[in-house]
């Protein structure tokens, strides 16, 4: 679905952080949503931890770098962090050009599936948060 320009698909699940998670068997594939990578600007840094991470719901447990921003990458779910993208050390900038496909960030083993629910879900309530983002950001600049 297109909010204002900003491409955000209604089948996936958001983390407030503008990390989207989508399910994919007993995994839970997780990477940075199209507001966000727009916001960033180019990404020139991802942090991939070690595999077999301990993830706890909302600690960060990555960062991530533009030229004009430094953020952190806060855990969608209690889980175990399963895989990363190896592809972003030679090529971060895949999160821009591709953000939902080749430019994934981690896969994630959760501890309970059901905690994507908590997460932002539904075109409406999408829709809701990315209004409410794009006026947050207008009035910081």
């Amino acid at each position: 679905m297109d909010i204002q320009g900003y491409n955000m698909p209604e089948d996936l699940y958001y983390e407030e952080n503008h990390f989207w998670v989508k399910q994919e068997g007993d995994l839970l594939v997780m990477g940075m949503d199209d507001f966000g990578q727009k916001m960033a600007g180019d990404i020139v840094y991802v942090q991939l931890p070690a595999e077999g991470k301990k993830l706890k719901l909302g600690k960060s447990f990555a960062k991530m770098e533009s030229g004009k921003w430094l953020g952190k990458v806060p855990a969608p779910v209690n889980g175990v962090l399963e895989e990363i993208n190896e592809d972003l050390e030679l090529n971060p900038g895949l999160i821009n050009e591709d953000c939902y496909g080749e430019g994934w960030i981690y896969k994630i083993t959760p501890d309970d599936t059901s905690e994507i629910n908590n997460l932002i879900h539904g075109e409406e309530a999408i829709e809701k948060w990315v209004l409410a983002d794009i006026e947050k950001y207008k009035e910081e600049k």
